[in-house]
């Protein structure tokens, strides 16, 4: 399915400057990761699913941990509806949606074990969880202060 062109060239600038990697966000988590000790990969390939990513993937454990955008991936706290040429970003943000749906669907059934946070999650909360997940004997490191991102909790 071809995507039809954008609304006006102020919207189609605008969508080729959206950051789709290296958010603030994904930073900050990968600090603390990083800072802990974990060592990971950065917008890999979905096993299987070449032209998918995964934000931060932990191979050997087989865990996938993906850092989804409120409107783009459909947050049901935060998302939003374009008003001007709402077909088109109904279609688009659904697709999305769907894509995310498969693609957590195909790393589950090959064994992974796939997270999945909303931007609006502070990102010592995510470290935290995935922490826990690839080391769940050991209790996780306390996030420093200064590694704090906007919208971090104290």
């Amino acid at each position: 399915m071809s995507s039809p062109a954008a609304s006006s060239p102020s919207v189609a600038a605008r969508m080729s400057r959206q950051a789709s990697r290296d958010t603030a966000q994904e930073l900050a988590v990968r600090r603390l990761l990083f800072r802990w000790g974990l060592r990971y990969r950065v917008n890999a390939k979905v096993p299987g699913l070449p032209r998918r990513t995964v934000d931060i993937l932990f191979p050997g454990p087989k865990v996938a941990v993906f850092l989804d955008g409120c409107f783009w991936h459909g947050c049901p706290e935060h998302a939003t509806s374009p008003k001007s040429n709402a077909d088109w970003w109904r279609t688009k943000l659904d697709r999305n949606v769907t894509r995310d749906l498969d693609t957590t669907r195909h790393l589950a059934e090959d064994g992974w074990t796939v997270l999945r946070f909303w931007e609006h999650e502070p990102p010592a909360a995510i470290a935290r969880t995935v922490w826990t997940r690839l080391r769940p004997d050991a209790p996780p490191p306390e996030a420093v202060a200064h590694t704090a991102a906007p919208g971090d909790a104290p």
